[in-house]
């Protein structure tokens, strides 16, 4: 299923690209309104802890901002990112209702453009911001993501280069340079700047971007076993380190079976569903609560059918179809998010199957921002016969900008699959 993971932390947490921020100055940097000492300290500490990509972290330090001055709006805005989906544009309009300063008001109600879906408007927002304020970090960051976002890459990167000059100890700019890199192929180039980043990184910190950024890169070039030991290396640094945190590793071996799947051996991907999911039930309801957990069991589901279908085991994977789908039947509005989900859990099967035309109809109904499922839908198109509607999802998989497993999965053959169509 389509879920809030971790790792999706990347997204969540792309508006909200801050460095330490000196609030007695003025001029061409934001100036933080608080007058409460204890707010700005925590909220300081918070966007350290983001800029260094200890992302697990940075909610409990938002919080005690909030605790300690309700009126924060900035504070308001860090939280907004990682909260539920549904909760992000009320925090951000609420932030709104504070005083503040006229540039945190800007930088707020871009970041609420962005949060609508306008991302082009958002951008013009903080390009304006830019001009205002030339010297303030996190207006370059967030400049330089946006155009990361729309495909401009050489115009992220000089962003995140002009960030990188107003002060370069952190990590999070080199991560997204490194992602530029690897989005546009150029995977050396990306490999060279994740390496930097770890040898900055704290021995004590887990972070995913450049461990995952080298695994993807190896996945774009068919390198697939050095993939896995880059997972590998991964996963036991965050069971040193990031779970000590509260967070189980579930998410770890999500992707890792998730990979294997796709990569052609679904029964380890069963194993590791299986195994990533048992981390899970042994966490107290205070790190990981009883609503999280049964989403974790619906993922575990999810591929587990998935995996089950790949091992034509279809009676198997049918029985979880219904399983899943009387979860959401059962789950009321709230799970009414996971409706895509289950249309490209179905799709899939039936693509496994070979009952092309049904694939057609549950995939045209899944989340086609993700590429992966347009992947999906390009491929049943392509089996069912309709060549020109492939062709438009195989390139809407290419020219797709999210640095993420599911574009380095459906790239690759999307790619080869153009120019095959392209011949004919």
């Amino acid at each position: 299923m389509k879920f809030s993971r971790l790792l999706s932390m990347l997204s969540l947490v792309c508006g909200v690209c801050l460095l330490f921020i000196d609030t007695g100055l003025a001029g061409n940097k934001l100036h933080l309104s608080t007058k409460s000492q204890a707010a700005k300290s925590a909220f300081v500490d918070a966007v350290q802890l983001l800029e260094n990509q200890q992302f697990q972290q940075v909610l409990p330090e938002a919080q005690k901002a909030i605790a300690a001055d309700s009126n924060f709006a900035m504070a308001l805005m860090l939280q907004s990112s990682f909260v539920p989906q549904a909760q992000r544009i009320p925090l951000l309009e609420k932030a709104l209702t504070k005083k503040m300063s006229d540039g945190e008001r800007m930088y707020i109600h871009a970041m609420l453009v962005l949060r609508q879906g306008k991302n082009q408007e958002s951008l013009d927002e903080f390009t304006a911001l830019r001009k205002t304020y030339p010297g303030d970090r996190m207006v370059q960051m967030m400049y330089a993501q946006l155009q990361m976002g729309q495909g401009n890459f050489a115009e992220a990167i000089q962003g995140f280069k002009f960030a990188e000059n107003i002060d370069a100890s952190t990590t999070r700019a080199k991560s997204l340079t490194g992602s530029c890199y690897l989005l546009t192929g150029n995977y050396d180039e990306a490999r060279t700047v994740y390496k930097k980043v770890l040898s900055m990184t704290d021995p004590d910190a887990s972070p995913f971007i450049p461990f995952f950024g080298m695994a993807w890169a190896d996945i774009y070039q068919g390198n697939h076993q050095n993939a896995f030991k880059i997972y590998d290396e991964y996963l036991a640094r965050y069971n040193r380190n990031g779970a000590a945190q509260g967070f189980p590793p579930v998410w770890i071996w999500n992707q890792i079976a998730r990979v294997h799947l796709e990569l052609g051996d679904p029964a380890e991907a069963l194993r590791c569903y299986e195994t990533g999911y048992k981390s899970v039930q042994p966490t107290p309801d205070s790190q990981v609560d009883s609503t999280q957990k049964l989403v974790w069991l619906g993922r575990m589901k999810h591929g587990k059918a998935r995996s089950l279908a790949k091992l034509s085991r279809f009676e198997e994977a049918d029985a979880i179809i219904a399983e899943v789908k009387k979860m959401i039947d059962e789950g009321g509005e709230q799970a009414e998010q996971y409706i895509p989900a289950y249309h490209y859990l179905v799709g899939y099967i039936m693509l496994e199957k070979k009952n092309y035309p049904a694939a057609v109809e549950h995939l045209e109904k899944s989340d086609q921002s993700d590429a992966f499922q347009t992947y999906l839908l390009a491929k049943a198109y392509y089996k069912n016969g309709q060549e020109t509607q492939a062709r438009e999802k195989f390139q809407a998989v290419v020219d797709s900008n999210n640095n993420n497993v599911e574009r380095a999965l459906s790239y690759p053959t999307s790619y080869k699959m153009l120019h095959k169509l392209a011949a004919k």
